[in-house]
């Protein structure tokens, strides 16, 4: 009989996915599974990967990662670039490194990007280009962030809708992407189609009702500031991390300006402030998960055993395919 590919197998082999909005509670969730069905959790967030970027990433805590061993987290230098491709590769490792001790991986995350990555692949693009990237950096030093995105904005519109002009990286890559090929870099994610699975997936969530949700969101918001987030961004700034990727992220960017422009010590506005970049920010969030099979556990009923047990049994009938 003719051996399975490594491909195959991949694609046989069923994953439990936690997603939902920022703020909604996946950590704990994914942490609940892991402890019921002997998992460990594979983070897929594109700024817990960064090491000391702790407070504003809402990092799983000491306390949490010794309920369920994480993986993922720590993992880069702040001034690294982690992009999906390389992603990609640490989360097969560490999938397969789950399975191999007989554990169940469960990925959980809100970098959407990645996770579809992760179950689907990447599109076809051409590799990075040194000299072009640092181009762009150059330019964008030059005549500021929001000049590229313009740039990439007349360009490619589709893509510059979905990403913020703080992220130079990815408004980078995109240009790059044209620059190299003439092609839109939507356009070439159109192509792929992201039809052909990697793995079987089955994808979870708590559905939160979006006024309690953004009620979580303020709450969380000052919970964060409380436990020192200024203090944070100002330690990573004297480490010569201003400029990390990580440092544009909902949260992080907010604090740096306020520290710019020497208001950093009114808490309840910075709060306001960043409550308000955060719901923008899960509003793009619901956009993708509409697009997605997800199968939600209610916020009200996440405390009630019944239903729980009930999410456990769908959750081993999958793993059990």
């Amino acid at each position: 009989m003719r051996a399975l590919g490594a491909e195959t197998l991949r694609s046989l082999a069923p994953l439990l996915v936690v997603v939902g909005p920022t703020a909604s509670g996946k950590t704990q969730l994914g942490i609940r599974l892991a402890c019921e069905l002997g998992g460990e959790v594979v983070s897929a967030d594109s700024v817990q990967v960064y090491r000391y970027f702790d407070l504003g990433s809402a990092k799983p805590t000491p306390g949490e990662q010794r309920l369920a061993p994480h993986h993922l987290i720590d993992v880069a230098e702040p001034h690294e670039e982690v992009e999906a491709s390389r992603f990609i590769a640490l989360a097969d490792a560490a999938i397969a490194e789950i399975r191999r001790r007989g554990r169940t991986p469960i990925i959980c995350g809100g970098t959407f990007l990645w996770v579809r990555a992760l179950l689907f692949g990447l599109a076809d693009a051409p590799a990075g280009n040194a000299e072009i990237r640092e181009k762009h950096r150059l330019f964008a030093e030059r005549e500021g962030r929001a000049a590229l995105h313009a740039e990439l904005a007349r360009v490619d519109a589709k893509t510059a809708q979905r990403l913020h002009e703080n992220d130079l990286l990815r408004v980078s890559r995109a240009l790059e992407v044209f620059e190299l090929c003439g092609k839109k870099l939507s356009d070439l994610h159109g192509e792929h189609g992201f039809r052909t699975p990697r793995y079987a997936a089955r994808l979870l969530g708590l559905g939160w009702q979006r006024s309690a949700h953004d009620q979580r969101v303020e709450v969380r918001a000052r919970a964060m500031l409380d436990a020192g987030l200024v203090e944070e961004v100002e330690s990573l700034t004297m480490r010569g991390f201003a400029d990390a990727r990580a440092m544009n992220a909902v949260g992080y960017r907010q604090v740096k300006d306020a520290l710019t422009r020497g208001q950093a010590s009114d808490s309840e506005a910075l709060a306001v402030e960043i409550a308000r970049a955060t719901r923008v920010f899960a509003r793009r969030q619901r956009t993708w998960l509409r697009e997605e099979d997800i199968d939600w556990l209610p916020f009200e009923q996440r405390d009630d055993p019944e239903v729980f047990v009930r999410l456990l049994e769908r959750c081993r009938a999958h793993l059990e395919r």
